[in-house]
């Protein structure tokens, strides 16, 4: 299990996410500034280098602080070739299967891994992975060529397999190899676009919540905020939250984009601003100022939000900002 938890893990919290899965075999992240960061708070489980490193001093940094590197282009296996530090290091060859993105082509595979098996500083042989492109589409022929593909160029090879993401994981079980790397799924989030993770048997780690600002009470005909995008049908009370696109939350959330107040379901009415959003609470009784807002999390699930913003729970979770306290809860 090598536990994706890359971009401040997907939001969560990357020191926080590391020490509630101890239990995983490995780490992955894309930087070495994420990886520092782990070992600068003591993190001494195993952490894999999604990116590799780009320099000599990148890689004496990775060297040192016990890292394993994921090669994916030729120029970082010259870099291993000239390396003369004491301590050796464990790869992973990254072999485009389909992807299109980092990695070596298929007939450039066996020579890479010659190299790497060459170089001095290289642990054992290189472990093999490659990456899905689609797949969180079930069935899709386009996977079942990349999994075909990355088997038919291992074939024979040392070196532990992985290939499974999280929708590797879920959908593809001839994916799963020696190891799977799951991600977004870690955190209770679907990696389908047609299921929220409580469908896959997935719980939500994050919620998001604010507080209810202010209340007004709007005539029929009444537009409210930026642009006047939402008009009052008839007699209506509006909830001003104070949670808005500078906290991380989308800006193009749509109008009826689903939140909960004080424990009940209500609407985004009018634009996102900046500080603050507006939900039409008109159908929940006794709001309060003060009360609680649920904008994502075990009510309100992220994916649903996203899909109103035209984009993707991932994104969601990764832009909540700095000025956002975290709390961590048991």
């Amino acid at each position: 299990m090598l536990a994706v938890i890359k971009a401040n893990a997907y939001g969560h919290g990357i020191v926080t996410v590391a020490e509630a899965l101890g239990s995983a075999d490995a780490f992955a992240v894309a930087r070495l500034e994420e990886a520092v960061m782990l070992r600068a708070a003591g993190c001494r489980a195993r952490v894999v280098l999604l990116e590799g490193i780009s320099d000599a001093r990148e890689l004496a940094t990775a060297a040192q602080l016990g890292l394993e590197l994921f090669v994916h282009y030729a120029g970082q296996i010259e870099l291993l070739e000239a390396w003369r530090g004491a301590q050796s290091l464990h790869v992973w060859l990254k072999i485009d299967s389909g992807m299109g993105r980092l990695g070596f082509r298929p007939a450039e595979v066996p020579a890479a891994a010659a190299r790497l098996a060459a170089c001095a500083c290289v642990a054992g042989p290189a472990n093999l992975v490659t990456h899905l492109a689609e797949a969180e589409l079930r069935g899709n022929a386009g996977t079942r060529a990349q999994i075909d593909r990355f088997n038919e160029v291992t074939r024979g090879m040392p070196g532990e397999r992985s290939i499974a993401n999280s929708a590797g994981l879920i959908a593809w079980p001839d994916a799963q190899a020696d190891w799977v790397r799951p991600g977004i799924m870690l955190y209770g989030i679907s990696p389908f676009a047609d299921a929220i993770g409580a469908n896959l048997g997935l719980k939500p780690v994050m919620t998001f919540e604010t507080r209810v600002l202010a209340l007004k009470d709007v005539a029929a005909g009444d537009r409210v905020g930026y642009g006047g995008t939402w008009t009052a049908k008839g007699r209506s009370r509006i909830a001003i939250a104070a949670a808005g696109y500078g906290d991380g939350y989308p800006r193009n959330a749509a109008n009826g984009t689903p939140v909960q107040v004080n424990g009940m379901p209500a609407e985004l009415a009018g634009r996102v601003s900046m500080d603050m959003l507006t939900i039409d609470v008109s159908d929940v009784p006794q709001v309060s100022v003060g009360d609680p807002v649920q904008l994502w999390g075990p009510a309100v699930p992220v994916e649903r939000v996203a899909q109103s913003a035209g984009t993707i729970g991932y994104e969601l979770t990764c832009r909540v900002s700095r000025r956002v306290r975290f709390e961590r809860r048991p």
